[in-house]
């Protein structure tokens, strides 16, 4: 009787495990920067990854009629301790964004034009690099931080 209990626990086990590590495995996504995609595409072909870059402004094209959104991003640290040692994340993307030689990569995203999607912005892309080496956004987030520079409390001088 205690081996049929013992034989079905480990049995329930193992099917825990194993969809545990299936659910992980077809979920997982890779965080890049456009220099690491951009340096092995292949290796990141039809995997879902996840990308970060300053918005290059000029590139922005939007046709409201399909809600085609167009845009190129710039190469970015993805360490936050060295974006903080370059003088934070309004200095890195400017920088990014008029460094003629870094990483960039186009972007197509379908839906509505973001208010946030403007020159020297922050954005963070999660889709798949197609065979023409555009990447194809399936989700979009964006971050202004000269938005919130008002928001930052100055200490006060004594």
């Amino acid at each position: 009787m205690n081996k049929k209990y013992l034989v079905g626990g480990l049995l329930i086990l193992a099917a825990m495990v194993y969809l545990v590590a299936t659910a992980m495995s077809q979920g997982s996504q890779y965080f890049l920067t456009v220099g690491e995609l951009l340096a092995q595409p292949e290796k990141y072909k039809d995997r879902p990854v996840r990308i970060s870059g300053a918005v290059l402004g000029p590139s922005i094209v939007y046709n409201p009629e399909t809600l085609e959104l167009r845009f190129t991003i710039v190469d970015i640290p993805g360490d936050m301790k060295e974006i903080e040692a370059q003088g934070g994340l309004a200095a890195v993307l400017k920088q990014a964004v008029n460094d003629p030689n870094r990483p960039r990569l186009q972007v197509v995203y379908y839906g509505p034009k973001p208010d946030l999607l403007r020159h020297e912005a922050q954005a963070i892309v999660t889709g798949r690099l197609d065979e023409n080496g555009v990447f194809q956004a399936e989700e979009l987030l964006l971050k202004c931080p000269t938005r919130y520079d008002a928001a930052v409390p100055t200490p006060n001088a004594q």
